[in-house]
């Protein structure tokens, strides 16, 4: 059936939020010709694919080159021939060179050819999104014919500001609203697209399906939860958040327009699981995209370690994860018997290798030089170097990626020592407050996410949740000698990062003075080391990275 035959009554809409990889040209077509295979079986007439799904998202400085755009324009190509069985039509995003410039396109496919090709217009150029930099804008669209039926295609971004597309495809004479999206994830992201996609809703009267792209890449997690409103503004769908899915959704035409008779019903999960199933996806995909074997990480007995260790098996499985022990004389009873009770519990290799004879080694080369000084933090550091370079010479030794397990806290104040503990190729927590990952390692001890690979029941022992933190590099240590409480500190770094608030107004919540201005002094400070850390997911709406640029050399303080 083409465009030409008698306009259809009910329509049958498959929606697909699969896990592209950035680059794998070849590999995404295939996944697009495998959901198409899944909607023909299912009785679908269309299929809806995620914005740049060819390409993957975002492709960045890929865009850049000719060769690439060549292969996403000759896989589009080849999923337009294959509409020429009379399965499916096809919706799909991807980059392609125009007579103007590049664009951030969308295709729909039917018939065996390109009906239409639609040019991004709304180009966001904010916090992860650098879109204006790589692509030109469109032209405001029409509505495309797709077998009797006009749908408006807007893309993404063209839904969350007020450029008047929806408006425009309305007007013209589009009948449903079907938004390629490529959306990552934050805290509550859901609930925010509901918004924008209902004020649309209101706004044309339309009926919108919002389809979201699943999975990790790089920094960033795509939490699929596609769905859809219909023109009344009542849920019309929603599928499932952090799951590979593919939902045939039937939709049928009647007096005022066209609602959806038929569609899933997920669950989202609640704040907590939300942030542990991000930061399981974003670091699964890491590794597995980037095609590491195998995992090793330093378990210290504190709770940082402890939870990347669960992520680590949770998304990998426990014969893909080695944990190492890496002691010193500051090393207390408790930590060991918490680190090994940890490993054991999570089924992982666990080793112990001490670090006295590499420090007392480092110690001696440096006693010349530091002759006459008092040992402190410097030495303190060496600890951490060791340890660093152990973990380093085992991933060296069996190409096994290091991980590194510092909290967003730690991160803000520089409350890490660069080539030590700051070693590692991916932080699965880096986004996450110390308060967070108290929270989220709770949490896990008391559930197990759907595609965890992890055993249920106790995984973090409750005497690493319960006792003081402390990086144990001198006796007695916590880390509240040098950092206010984190509950307090956590709320300063949040006023100050995610909201970029003035010391007057942090000072209001209650905040003693001298511990605000301390905090921002050390939050500056430290940019010349979060420059070199590893990437790590992002989970809040401001991450470091991605979406906070500040200069290194900046003497700014709020006094």
């Amino acid at each position: 059936m083409t465009q030409e035959s008698a306009p259809l009554n009910t329509l049958q809409i498959a929606v697909a939020q699969l896990n592209p990889t950035v680059g794998d040209v070849a590999g995404n077509l295939a996944k697009a010709r495998e959901a198409r295979a899944d909607a023909a079986r299912q009785g679908a007439h269309l299929l809806l694919l995620t914005e740049l799904f060819i390409s993957g998202y975002p492709p960045e400085d890929l865009v850049l080159k000719p060769a690439f755009l060549r292969a996403c324009q000759k896989a589009v190509e080849d999923l337009a021939a294959d509409t020429a069985d009379g399965g499916p039509g096809v919706i799909v995003g991807f980059p392609r060179q125009g007579k103007t410039g590049r664009h951030n396109s969308v295709a729909v496919l039917d018939g065996g050819q390109i009906l239409v090709l639609r040019d991004k217009i709304d180009l966001p150029n904010y916090g992860e999104f650098d879109e204006k930099r790589v692509f030109s804008e469109g032209s405001m669209p029409g509505p495309v014919n797709f077998r009797g039926v006009r749908i408006g295609v807007p893309i993404c971004e063209e839904i969350w500001n007020d450029l008047g597309v929806c408006e425009t495809l309305a007007e013209s004479g589009a009948e449903i609203l079907l938004v390629p999206n490529g959306s990552p994830y934050y805290r509550g992201k859901v609930d925010v697209r509901h918004q924008v996609a209902l004020k649309q809703v209101i706004e044309t009267g339309l009926p919108l399906i919002f389809a979201n792209q699943l999975g990790g890449q790089d920094e960033l997690v795509f939490d699929g939860a596609s769905f859809a409103f219909n023109g009344d503004k009542s849920l019309a769908f929603q599928m499932s958040q952090f799951e590979t899915a593919l939902a045939v959704t039937t939709w049928k035409r009647g007096e005022n327009g066209w609602r959806c008779s038929e569609g899933p019903m997920s669950r989202i999960p609640e704040p907590d699981e939300a942030d542990y199933r991000a930061c399981l996806v974003g670091f699964r995909d890491y590794v597995n995209k980037n095609g590491f074997k195998n995992v090793v990480l330093g378990l210290s007995g504190g709770i940082d370690s402890a939870i990347c260790a669960a992520i680590a098996v949770d998304a990998l499985g426990e014969e893909r994860v080695r944990t190492v022990m890496l002691p010193y004389r500051y090393t207390s009873t408790d930590s060991l018997k918490d680190a090994a009770d940890c490993a054991k519990a999570l089924g992982c290799r666990y080793d112990i290798v001490p670090i006295e004879e590499p420090v007392k080694g480092f110690a001696s080369a440096l006693s010349p030089l530091f002759e006459g000084t008092d040992s402190g933090i410097t030495e303190e550091n060496l600890q951490s170097r060791a340890r660093g370079t152990i973990l380093m010479a085992i991933s060296n030794k069996f190409g096994s990626m290091v991980v590194t397990t510092g909290n967003k806290s730690e991160m803000s104040v520089g409350y890490a020592t660069l080539y030590g503990d700051m070693n590692g190729g991916f932080n699965p927590i880096k986004d996450l407050y110390k308060m967070q990952v108290y929270a989220l390692s709770r949490w896990r001890n008391g559930h197990v996410p759907p595609d965890a690979l992890g055993p249920s029941g106790e995984v973090i022992p409750q005497n690493i949740i319960d006792k003081a933190p402390s990086a144990e590099l001198r006796p007695d240590q916590t880390d509240q000698d040098s950092l206010p409480p984190y509950p307090v500190l956590d709320d300063i770094l949040e006023c100050l990062v995610e909201k970029e608030m003035a010391v007057e107004e942090i000072l209001a919540r209650g905040h003693d003075v001298a511990t605000v201005h301390r905090v921002e002094h050390l939050l500056y400070l430290a940019e010349y080391k979060r420059r070199q850390s590893a990437p790590g997911v992002k989970i809040t709406k401001k991450n470091f990275g991605r979406d906070r640029r500040y200069p290194i050399t900046n003497r700014f303080r709020d006094r």
